[in-house]
């Protein structure tokens, strides 16, 4: 019983999106990376979409307003406004995002890395 679920687990973590820097690494720069936090800015212009992707932990940032649509792995889509100095804490998630405003949505994300 044991070696099944582990096997379970084992095949969904297999399966889960690809992080999101490496789906979209044109989306994202990473500002600071070490052992306990990587710090990414992002842009995503009006009418981009940036594919399927995963995060662990975060916290994100506003730079700018902006309009989004995140559709998450299994999940159903939901449309935010957001407004230049929002932070919001996010557990581990898969998502897409559409940039469905008129202005470029500009954010830091701050990936908190498992402690050790």
């Amino acid at each position: 019983m044991i070696g099944v679920a582990a096997s379970t687990i084992a095949t969904r973590a297999s399966q889960a999106p690809p992080d999101a820097v490496t789906v979209s690494p044109d989306l994202y720069r990473t500002r600071l990376e070490n052992d306990r936090v990587r710090v990414l800015e992002y842009a995503l212009k009006p009418g981009q979409t940036e594919p399927l992707h995963s995060h662990q932990t975060f916290v994100v940032h506003f730079l700018s307003d902006g309009r989004i649509r995140s559709t998450p792995l299994g999940g159903q889509s939901a449309e935010q406004t957001v407004k230049q100095g929002d932070t919001a804490w996010r557990e581990p998630m898969a998502h897409r995002i559409d940039n469905i405003g008129t202005t470029e949505l500009r954010a830091l994300i701050v990936d908190v890395k498992p402690c050790r």
